[in-house]
């Protein structure tokens, strides 16, 4: 693992341990942190559901187990700030972790359902908003304070949306989120509250720095100390994207057939239809071999084999959703001064030398 911050934790796996891989094993996921990791007793934990709800509930993990279903859905996560050091090689993006390629991972997930969680508790009908609260506290908000977020209750409510115990069918760890984490599949990874304890109805989105100021898409020219609370766009869904896993960027191959294997990711349902690489820096275009989807919440993976000449090469991929969009080409075109949010083409420089 690539690591980033001791404190908080903050890592990411080389590429090539998440290719071939339609789930990223425990120890390779990536971990994104905002406070130190919590000591939490499992027996002694509890979630409080309340706010706009008919019936507020503490509910011990026991209980959410034995009461809910469980339920297990395969979904991606995505760090909104996955790739920002290639944006950061267009200008510079103080104060904020140059993640690479690797902060994004597909694990199965097992929890119950917070539809259900929500319905026992009488959710109301001016509810517009399900607030996560964590007990990490995050020492980089302003001011500081415990991590959280929110997302609308039509998200909330859907059956993909979990309380989850479990990722790929062991425990959770306590680096990601133990005894229990909210995991909302299609979104950005901050909405996936990890150590979750208490879940809120309420009209408004959260009001918190990592809702309200923090995962915001600024404008190019803006200055994020100068920026208050509601300033810029919210980010929500992931936006269509993809990558190159394999070879990693700045290998040295042999000239000669060659594997490329990356991913190509939609967020919130919507589907990849196709994956275009090509071997020249985009002047010409093959399409790539897509596997087959494991649920409309994860990944994409696809390969292709690509005849490289002994020099230089610059191999570009980019995705098609199933609506015939795609995404930009340059980091330059979505440079931004958090550096959220990185979606241009897949791109991979090898020298190809015997």
């Amino acid at each position: 693992m690539l690591i980033h911050t001791d404190e908080p934790f903050n890592a990411e796996p080389p590429t090539s341990a998440l290719a071939e891989r339609l789930t990223t094993p425990v120890d390779t996921f990536y971990s994104r942190n905002h406070g130190t990791v919590p000591r939490i007793d499992p027996a002694a934990w509890r979630l409080e559901v309340d706010g706009l709800v008919e019936r507020p509930s503490r509910l011990s993990l026991e209980e959410l187990r034995s009461r809910f279903p469980a339920h297990e859905v395969i979904a991606t996560l995505q760090c909104a700030g996955n790739r920002r050091a290639e944006l950061i090689e267009v200008r510079d993006i103080p104060g904020e972790d140059p993640w690479r390629s690797g902060a994004v991972s597909t694990a199965s997930w097992t929890g119950a359902r917070l539809a259900d969680v929500l319905a026992e508790a009488g959710l109301r009908s001016e509810a517009g908003h399900v607030a996560f609260t964590a007990p990490d506290m995050a020492r980089g908000a302003d001011p500081p304070q415990l991590y959280g977020g929110s997302i609308p209750v039509a998200k909330a409510t859907a059956d993909e949306v979990l309380l989850a115990w479990a990722m790929n069918g062991h425990p959770l760890p306590a680096v990601h989120g133990a005894p229990l984490r909210a995991v909302v599949p299609g979104w950005i990874g901050a909405r996936s509250v990890k150590w979750l304890d208490r879940v809120t109805a309420q009209a408004e989105p959260s009001g918190g720095y990592f809702q309200a100021v923090a995962y915001r898409m600024l404008p190019p020219d803006a200055d994020p100390s100068r920026c208050g609370p509601g300033a810029g766009i919210p980010l929500g869904p992931v936006a269509l994207t993809c990558d190159i896993l394999r070879p990693e960027h700045g290998s040295r191959v042999p000239p000669g057939p060659t594997e490329i294997i990356g991913y190509a990711f939609a967020g919130d349902g919507r589907g990849v239809a196709r994956v275009d690489v090509s071997p020249d820096a985009g002047r010409t275009w093959t399409q790539a071999k897509l596997d087959a989807p494991a649920s409309p919440w994860a990944w994409r993976l696809w390969r292709t084999t690509l005849v490289l000449p002994e020099g230089e090469a610059e191999i570009v991929a980019r995705a098609w959703d199933g609506a015939g969009a795609t995404h930009p080409e340059s980091p330059a075109a979505l440079w931004n001064p958090r550096g959220y949010a990185n979606t241009s083409w897949g791109r991979l420089r090898l020298t190809c030398h015997r």
